[in-house]
């Protein structure tokens, strides 16, 4: 453990310390995400209230913040082993884990308040969820297999849903099948990612692409599979009178793009393709969600 003495978080120099402490929840992906739940907001509110949706993305930002430095706590020595973390905060010693907690602590019970007072027991309930399957289940099975990219795929999927409760506070439907799309989203999304950085994630003993675990015909074919799926629940929104018609063909249209991504994986195996996937499932996402938002307009 790095000693709280070493680390270069101090009072004596806040700008290095608010950077730090910025860089280790991870802003720009707990962006991301608070944007999908913010979208599931919209989605689910008849009038957006502005102050209410500004306390909502704060609140998403704070929480995945959270579930992120646990990740990194827990992971802190296997991130000195890959390239593309050793320069992370825990990972180089500029912050300790002890302050890592506390700020882990600070945002975690930060946003489970914003939730609970201003929105509904239920969105806490459900974040609460979500930081836990994130940090403690969903971190440690990561070298243990594949199935670590299912566990992940649930807290994965809840922001949109969590919007939507925060919006309404009821379950049903419409919120389930906006989680539906995140959750299958997520697995061409992961595993694209697991391709690319294989030999690095080989490092730290992480083992996630599907079947036997290897770069070939038999993993884009799990892939493929999954992306199969958004087409047909990209229809389900307008079928519930939850958006038009339009937002339905946008998501068809992307779905159909999306899976040909899948298709040239397949033939290609290659890690450029793969990167071409990823780059794929980060533009299908929010354009979908977009779309059904301006439908709903």
């Amino acid at each position: 453990m790095t000693s709280i003495n070493n680390s270069v978080l101090s009072v004596h120099n806040p700008k290095a310390s608010i950077g730090i402490l910025f860089e280790l929840l991870k802003f720009r992906l707990a962006s991301l995400i608070a944007f999908s739940g913010a979208m599931g907001y919209c989605l689910g509110t008849s009038r957006v209230d502005f102050v209410q949706l500004v306390a909502f993305v704060v609140a998403s930002i704070a929480i995945t913040g959270s579930a992120n430095i646990i990740n990194q706590i827990l992971e802190k020595d296997l991130d000195k082993l890959m390239k593309r973390t050793a320069s992370r905060p825990l990972a180089n010693g500029r912050i300790s884990v002890d302050q890592a907690i506390v700020w882990c602590v600070v945002l975690g019970i930060g946003s489970l308040a914003i939730f609970a007072f201003m929105f509904n027991i239920s969105t806490a309930l459900i974040s609460l969820l979500s930081l836990v399957l994130y940090g403690f289940v969903y971190t440690p099975l990561k070298r243990v297999g594949p199935i670590a990219v299912f566990v992940g795929a649930i807290p994965g999927a809840f922001p949109p849903l969590i919007g939507w409760v925060a919006a309404t506070n009821q379950f049903g439907l419409e919120p389930g099948i906006l989680f539906a799309i995140q959750f299958f989203w997520q697995f061409p999304h992961f595993w694209a990612i697991a391709w690319v950085l294989d030999e690095d994630y080989k490092r730290a003993g992480f083992k996630l692409l599907p079947a036997n675990g290897l770069k070939d015909t038999d993993t884009t074919l799990q892939i493929m599979i999954y992306t199969v799926f958004l087409i047909p629940i990209g229809w389900l929104p307008y079928e519930l009178g939850m958006t038009g018609l339009n937002s339905a063909l946008i998501a068809t249209l992307f779905g159909v793009l999306f899976l040909a991504q899948t298709f040239h994986l397949m033939r290609t195996c290659t890690d450029k393709t793969a990167k071409q996937l990823m780059f794929g499932s980060f533009l299908y996402l929010p354009i979908v969600q977009i779309a059904f938002l301006l439908d709903k307009l």
